[in-house]
């Protein structure tokens, strides 16, 4: 367990920034996720925390250890990779034994270890198996136990589910996280997907161009977003633009849009637009309903032109009247609305319009 902390870090790949004066601080036994558009940094950047890279400027600490330009094998971290970077000649007790074997460790000490760490990834009793016979989630399990062997003080994990298929990837999130919290490791972890970050992390960074774009716990991010970007990446929501009318008693933002005048909320409270500032409204998915939602104003009359049925739920696509088309979801649906030119009205509250700034 370590804090890890980032200053100014930037890299430069050719004429390419990849990073660009990085600051980030991540916790003690923290769950941290790092997920952007390809090319955003990301990897790049957990690839100089795992020494693999050195910055051009800038300074990574472990602690109170300045690590930016210490060899990957003397900073006491393990990696699961993508490509799980297993080796197929060996059976899976010596795949997991190699960082030991590396450090010269004594061979009772690594049969005790390699014999603890199976267990803990529920593989016990497999060490003699050869890759080749295992399940991509076995071969995945093996990768996480040589990550964990060497009792690292933080663990580094490059999009580590990404070849798995759903129901795998869904039981591998739980075991990471159960793993990490059980030993109080800090653990920094790349991906793309968003449902893999909002599951399973403590805090998160969106970057992108090299840069972090916003940092806080997955609700924080997914219910204010910073940016138009951070909004459609985190989650699927509708966008309106609008212009700001003025200011209700109660806090809310009046703003006129093409078809209504809706009731919106600032997605930070340090941000207040004049009257005449031109805005983006996020509106997610769900926070639509064709029910009736007291004391709101925020209306969207229109008719259902696209219907997917998916059982727990259903998704529309609405056409506003003389206004764009949103995306409605419904959980757990008693009826089911067709395709068809009758008027409806869908609804949200004015704390679920989320009022964000044009060109950010």
């Amino acid at each position: 367990m370590v804090h890890i902390s980032i200053r100014d870090l930037s890299k430069r790949f050719g004429g390419q920034t990849v990073l660009d004066h990085v600051n980030l601080e991540i916790g003690q036994g923290e769950l941290f996720f790092l997920l952007g558009p390809s090319g955003c940094g990301k990897t790049t950047l957990l690839r100089h925390l795992a020494g693999f890279y050195q910055p051009d400027s800038g300074q990574i600490y472990f602690g109170e250890d300045e690590v930016s330009r210490l060899p990957a094998h003397k900073r006491g971290t393990g990696m699961m990779f993508q490509s799980y970077a297993l080796w197929p000649h060996l059976n899976v007790a010596q795949n997991v034994a190699f960082g030991l074997e590396e450090r010269g460790r004594p061979r009772p000490e690594i049969e005790k270890r390699v014999e603890e760490a199976l267990e803990l990834v529920k593989l016990g009793g497999l060490g003699a198996r050869r890759i080749a016979q295992l399940s991509g989630g076995q071969q995945q399990r093996v990768a996480l136990a040589r990550a964990l062997v060497i009792r690292p003080r933080c663990l580094l994990l490059d999009e580590p589910l990404s070849n798995l298929d759903a129901k795998l990837r869904h039981e591998m999130r739980s075991e990471i996280r159960r793993i990490c919290k059980e030993f109080s490791l800090t653990g920094i972890y790349v991906t793309h997907d968003r449902d893999e970050a909002l599951s399973m992390a403590d805090r998160l960074a969106i970057m992108e161009g090299g840069r972090l774009v916003q940092v806080g716990a997955p609700e924080e991010v997914y219910r204010n977003p910073a940016t138009k970007m951070v909004a459609e990446f985190i989650g699927e929501t509708n966008f309106i633009e609008g212009s700001v009318v003025g200011v209700t008693n109660d806090g809310f933002y009046e703003v006129e849009t093409a078809f209504a005048r809706l009731r919106a909320r600032a997605n930070t409270p340090a941000w207040a637009p004049a009257p005449g500032t031109v805005v983006l409204l996020s509106i997610r998915p769900e926070a639509l309903t064709f029910g009736h939602v007291i004391d709101s104003p925020n209306r969207f009359p229109g008719h259902v032109v696209d219907t997917t049925y998916l059982g727990a739920t259903v998704q529309y696509e609405l056409q506003i009247t003389g206004g764009p088309l949103l995306r409605v979801c419904e959980v757990n649906p008693r009826e089911v609305r067709k395709p068809s030119a009758e008027d409806v009205r869908a609804m949200a509250a004015p704390g679920d319009v989320v009022m964000l700034p044009v060109g950010k």
